[in-house]
């Protein structure tokens, strides 16, 4: 009996043992297995971390500013087209910034002529070298000759002879010169208006040409009080009211001279191609041309007339 308690408690030890064996190991299992859960879940949870930090960072990187802005590098002059250096102009100057320029040029103008070519004012190239239109770029020699207000292309150095050659006068509204006409003010202009008006009375041209949009704005706006409304501008003739240096008294009472408006010849307005300044100025061209060709036949008939009754 005795030992059959002793196997028994035996057995019942090795089974307890077992069953803290197994337990311990279940425990041991459970242990690893949630270590392993946790582990595995903070590895996720890492994972995920660092991912939204590299979106996150990625998201911060496309909206926020760079750190270092590139530096626009400036254009060079040459990248500016004519007109793009016209509105770049200084604006007005006093007389006082040029003063050191003497200008030679003086005006080629005779009583009775056909035509009196008015500009804005003379360039610095001009004033320099004491003739009319002498700057390489500008239009108005080549002008003048395609419109057939000359027969042959003129030099800026015949501009005194204009008056002998071709019945043809050269002034300006403005005598001071500049370098760009916006350096004038209208009330410069305007003020000139009164002189130019009073010198036309006096050699008393068939007709003027205006030289100059501009030029013609300044007349209109002394001659009617106000600036001209852009329905009223035109180029060519203007009606037979805008005649100037009208004389209304005395004895020498005169109509006036009528006034074609031509385009600027200014190699620096580049708003107008040649082909259409050409078009206008070839409707004074014609004028001219026919008037020169009357007159000749004037000033002949009376010397044939005479020839002929010599002979007979």
């Amino acid at each position: 009996m005795a030992s059959m308690k002793l196997e028994d408690s035996q057995e019942s030890g090795s089974t307890a043992a077992n069953i803290t064996t197994f337990k311990g190991t279940l425990k041991q299992y459970g242990f690893v297995q949630r270590s392993n859960q946790v582990s595995s879940s903070t590895s996720q949870n890492t994972s995920v971390s660092t991912s939204k930090k590299r979106t996150s960072s990625k998201i911060q990187g496309t909206l926020s500013p760079s750190p270092s802005p590139i530096k626009k590098s400036k254009p060079s002059p040459s990248a500016f087209s004519p007109l793009q250096k016209k509105r770049r102009s200084a604006g007005y100057a006093p007389p006082s910034k040029y003063a050191h320029v003497v200008n030679k040029l003086t005006d080629s103008i005779t009583p009775n002529l056909i035509c009196l070519f008015i500009g804005l004012n003379p360039g610095i190239s001009t004033a320099t070298n004491g003739h009319a239109y002498a700057h390489p770029s500008n239009l108005f020699w080549k002008l003048v000759h395609s419109s057939g207000c000359t027969p042959r292309l003129c030099r800026p150095q015949e501009d005194g002879d204009m008056p002998r050659l071709y019945e043809l006068g050269l002034t300006n509204i403005v005598s001071r010169p500049t370098k760009d006409h916006s350096e004038l003010s209208k009330e410069e202009m305007d003020e000139s208006v009164q002189e130019l008006e009073r010198k036309i009375a006096l050699y008393r041209p068939e007709a003027v040409a205006i030289v100059g949009k501009s030029i013609w704005e300044s007349i209109w706006r002394v001659k009617h009080g106000k600036a001209i409304r852009k329905g009223e501008f035109k180029y060519g003739w203007q009606d037979d009211s805008e005649r100037m240096g009208k004389v209304r008294s005395g004895e020498q009472k005169w109509a006036g001279a009528r006034v074609f408006v031509a385009t600027t010849t200014s190699g620096l307005a580049a708003g107008m191609k040649l082909v259409e300044k050409q078009e206008i100025w070839r409707g004074l061209g014609e004028w001219v041309e026919k008037r020169r060709s009357q007159r000749v036949e004037l000033v002949t008939e009376p010397q044939s007339e005479v020839k002929d009754e010599e002979v007979e």
